[in-house]
């Protein structure tokens, strides 16, 4: 038998024949003429190669081999239309799913403890794996299926991505307390920002961050003393030498607070830092990815 001349229309016929076992009440069931469901029949005996339906005493019986598919089919039918009608539940207090997101690491020490918080309120046993990814790794991540969503600064994406705004950092001199440029009457522009080493955090390795595309712009440039992958280090660096870093404000935020850095704008208009959320398409409408989405879009809010 040929299957790819069987679809799920003729399918639904041969249901309502096996179960009314008269062609008219089969055609008023599925709402269509008498000729057509005479037509659909003459296509399944000659598929099938069965009459399906013969005349008895009191009308049509079932032959054998439409007896013996009678209930299978309409089983199948039944589990086909339920899957299709109904979108699968999700319930965060009783789900068991593993999130994947991708951040830079400024947003990790920034959001992640409030996004992490935020999810075990509300869904304590979804386990959550982060992974730091520059741009470009993040976005791979997503296109092989092993990251669900990712956080940062995107310049282009695929139309096959889907983005969605969150906010606009700003950039901030990060350095220690005494540091010689916080000194009373010192002088606090970028020639004196720049005067000084640079800490860089760059997820890649290559000494060069957001702050120095932009530098670039003006005809500006910094000199690196030290780069790093990620900010543990961070507040143990600066405190003990005369390093600047230029972080974003979350980031600047979680020193000035947790290490007792100081920090100040940079005195050069470069503009905002856009975050955004980046997903695949092909979880665009599912129920658990878009709940995640509300929990990030939820503590951004709070931001």
């Amino acid at each position: 038998m040929n299957l790819s001349n069987l679809d799920f229309n003729l399918l639904k016929v041969l249901d309502a024949l096996v179960t009314e076992r008269n062609v008219t009440r089969a055609g008023r069931r599925l709402g269509r003429s008498q000729p057509a469901v005479s037509n659909a029949l003459q296509r399944l005996r000659i598929l099938l190669g069965d009459d399906l339906l013969v005349r008895g005493p009191g009308g049509f019986v079932l032959t054998p081999r439409a007896e013996a598919i009678r209930m299978p089919l309409r089983e199948s039918i039944t589990l086909i239309e339920s899957c299709l009608a109904q979108e699968p539940s999700f319930d965060p207090s009783t789900a068991v799913n593993v999130f994947r997101v991708t951040m830079p690491d400024r947003l990790s020490i920034a959001v992640l403890p409030k996004l992490f918080a935020r999810i075990q309120r509300v869904a304590p046993n979804m386990p959550l794996q982060v992974q730091t990814a520059d741009r470009q790794a993040a976005l791979d991540l997503l296109e092989d299926d092993r990251a669900d969503l990712a956080l940062g600064t995107f310049d282009d994406t695929p139309n096959h991505l889907r983005t969605e705004f969150l906010l606009e950092d700003h950039l901030f001199c990060v350095y220690r307390r005494d540091h010689p440029i916080a000194r009373r009457g010192a002088r606090f522009d970028i020639d004196a920002v720049l005067s000084y080493p640079h800490l860089i955090v760059s997820a890649t390795g290559q000494p060069t961050a957001i702050f120095d595309d932009l530098l670039r712009e003006h005809g500006l440039a910094r000199r690196a003393l030290m780069t790093v992958t990620n900010f543990t280090a961070v507040p143990q660096l600066l405190n003990a030498t005369d390093m600047i870093g230029v972080f974003t404000k979350l980031a600047a935020d979680v020193f000035h607070k947790s290490a007792g850095l100081a920090k100040r704008p940079v005195p050069i208009d470069v503009g905002g830092i856009a975050t955004t959320m980046v997903w695949h398409n092909r979880y665009d409408r599912d129920r658990k990815h878009l709940w995640l989405r509300d929990q990030v879009k939820t503590v951004y809010g709070a931001l």
